[in-house]
């Protein structure tokens, strides 16, 4: 049975910052992505970070590039995303998922993919708040 469960969320002001974790269990090492995404009230899931597994080519929306780092430990059972210069704009719920969908490419560069219907396990999440 798999499962992931994230951790680290909570309220911080403007500007500070957050680590959350991503602690699985049951998940086959040759699941090759892994992903963050977020949900604010009334929008829809955003994947705004993503590793793959084998390579840990990483990836980042605009939203959060610059400030995010995602990271995968050797075992791949713990995915981390450290978040910097928090503005209330990335308050939401976050969640962490793993799949093993085909990798998105362009201009040669590939990566795992920003698309939630791609992932097949989710964590249940965990509220991040930012407050001015």
């Amino acid at each position: 049975q798999v499962q992931l469960v994230e951790s680290g969320g909570g309220s911080v002001q403007a500007g500070g910052a957050l680590t959350l974790s991503c602690a699985n269990s049951g998940l086959s090492v040759n699941m090759n992505c892994q992903a963050w995404f977020r949900q604010a009230p009334g929008k829809e899931r955003e994947g705004i970070s993503t590793i793959y597994t084998v390579l840990h080519k990483t990836y980042y929306s605009d939203s959060v590039k610059g400030r995010f780092a995602i990271s995968l430990d050797s075992a791949k059972k713990s995915l981390t995303l450290q978040m910097n210069s928090l503005g209330t704009e990335d308050t939401a719920m976050y969640y962490c998922a793993a799949g093993n969908p085909p990798l998105s490419c362009s201009s040669g560069v590939c990566y795992c993919p920003v698309e939630p219907d791609k992932y097949n396990y989710w964590g249940q999440g965990t509220q991040v708040t930012v407050s001015s």
